[in-house]
């Protein structure tokens, strides 16, 4: 989730991320995903998809299932939707948007399989803690998006932080707990995001954490 400078974004030529990018209103909702798609199949969400490594790999992996990719920053989403875009991905859309404005307006009820969250922002100094996505009330609503089955994901390298979500995930009621499932064939990776690769580069632990939604409700 979290994004180098866009500096570091590489522009061969301009980005276009034409039948990918949806337009920001789409964030208002409410979002009609099968009419989006095209079909009824499962849907996946990713919140910061920074350049899109994870998703692009996921979506050619599963082309039976549908992807909805979160960026906050505007020219992230751009780029990974260009990168999709030419990688002839029919089965992913990218959307600049806030992730908890997304959840609360765009997503019906029970209308997602699985829930991505990667390297989140930490906001490491205290004052800024309120402005980390997981919270009680962003967790209720991705419990309320959830169909019954579906899987909340979260990966980050911070600890403190992670204590945070433990707490937060410990109190939110209708999930089980489950064992973090593979994201990627790599070995010593988790989910295999650029963030990932750059921090294991740099010998930093990761800690990984998987809820179900145990009730249709």
């Amino acid at each position: 989730m979290r994004t180098d400078s866009q500096k570091h974004l590489k522009r061969r030529k301009p980005l276009d991320g034409g039948g990918v990018l949806l337009e920001e209103s789409a964030a208002k909702g409410p979002l009609d995903l099968a009419g989006l798609f095209g079909n009824t199949r499962p849907v996946e969400v990713e919140i910061g998809c920074g350049k899109g490594t994870f998703l692009l790999a996921r979506a050619k992996a599963r082309p039976e299932v549908n992807f909805v990719g979160l960026e906050y920053a505007r020219a992230y989403a751009l780029y990974c939707a260009d990168r999709f875009r030419r990688a002839g991905l029919e089965n992913v859309r990218m959307l600049a948007a806030d992730a908890g404005a997304f959840f609360k307006l765009a997503l019906g009820e029970a209308c997602v399989q699985r829930v991505h969250i990667y390297f989140p922002d930490p906001w490491p100094k205290r004052k800024h803690h309120r402005r980390r996505l997981i919270q009680p009330a962003f967790i209720e609503q991705v419990r309320r998006v959830l169909t019954a089955g579906g899987l909340l994901q979260i990966v980050t390298d911070h600890r403190e932080y992670f204590e945070q979500i433990r707490r937060v995930l410990a109190g939110a009621s209708g999930f089980a707990t489950i064992d973090f499932p593979s994201m990627t064939d790599a070995a010593g990776e988790i989910t295999g995001t650029n963030f990932e690769r750059k921090y294991i580069a740099q010998g930093r632990p990761f800690y990984s954490i998987a809820r179900m939604k145990i009730s249709s409700q």
